[in-house]
């Protein structure tokens, strides 16, 4: 599969991501945005765009950090990803901008169906995702998996044109109960089509293979296999038109 670096703006700073697509396959496919974890454009991250886009999607990796930095672990990423937490206009503006550049790079090379576009952010990229579904993005589903689930700017009725789909742990000590429960009234009032899968026992990072810290982020084969098609099958049914309350 063909990965190309681009460099993009946002804000006034510089940006790197991944486009990621088949360069085999001639006809023209819908884009998917993967917005990483706290660690940023890492080659695990691509991979797993790789994987998710296969021959189905273009895929692009966004990059929240700039220049495509890639940190290698708390404390550094915490930082980085805190200082965005608290900033959800700085935030809401990044990851759009990594959005306008995957619609832009794939219409140029004449790949894009600009019709079908969905998102899919992992742990703090989860947020990032939920951050642009909230400012109004034309997706047609944002997908969080094991992410923070909170804002400082509430959307309101009408905001949310995605389709959103929660995959969580019930054990997410990085994420708890607290954040589900104001997730869902915030939802909730903002009328917006959404639904959760809460996956009990289970910490955070579950669907990531690297993920490894007894009782905070486990990897869980079982639940990352469920997550992964139940993945494919909510964009596909989000595309279509036939998500529930949508």
């Amino acid at each position: 599969m063909a990965v190309e670096r681009v460099t993009y703006e946002a804000g006034g700073r510089r940006f790197s991501g991944a486009l990621v697509y088949n360069e085999r396959v001639r006809s023209k496919r819908p884009l998917l945005l993967v917005a990483p974890n706290w660690l940023g454009v890492t080659e695990e991250a691509i991979e797993r765009t790789q994987m998710l886009a296969g021959s189905r999607f273009i895929g692009f990796v966004a990059d929240m950090y700039g220049d495509g930095k890639v940190s290698a672990g708390p404390p550094e990423s915490a930082q980085l990803a805190d200082a965005l937490r608290a900033d959800a206009k700085e935030r809401r503006l990044r990851i759009a901008a990594a959005l306008a550049t995957l619609l832009s790079e794939s219409e140029k090379r004449g790949i894009a169906d600009i019709s079908r576009k969905a998102a899919v952010g992992f742990c703090f990229g989860g947020g990032n995702v939920l951050e642009l579904a909230r400012s109004g993005a034309d997706l047609q589903a944002a997908i969080s998996l094991h992410g923070d689930l909170t804002t400082s700017i509430a959307a309101k009725p009408g905001d949310v044109k995605a389709a959103l789909l929660v995959v969580h742990g019930a054990a997410d000590p990085v994420s708890p109960k607290a954040q589900r429960d104001a997730f869902e009234q915030e939802m909730e009032a903002a009328k917006a089509s959404w639904q959760m899968l809460t996956f009990g026992h289970l910490v955070h990072s579950f669907c990531e293979p690297e993920a490894n810290v007894p009782g905070v982020a486990e990897y869980n084969e079982a639940a990352a296999r469920q997550t992964y098609r139940l993945i494919e099958e909510f964009i596909s049914d989000a595309f279509e038109g036939r998500i529930a309350g949508k």
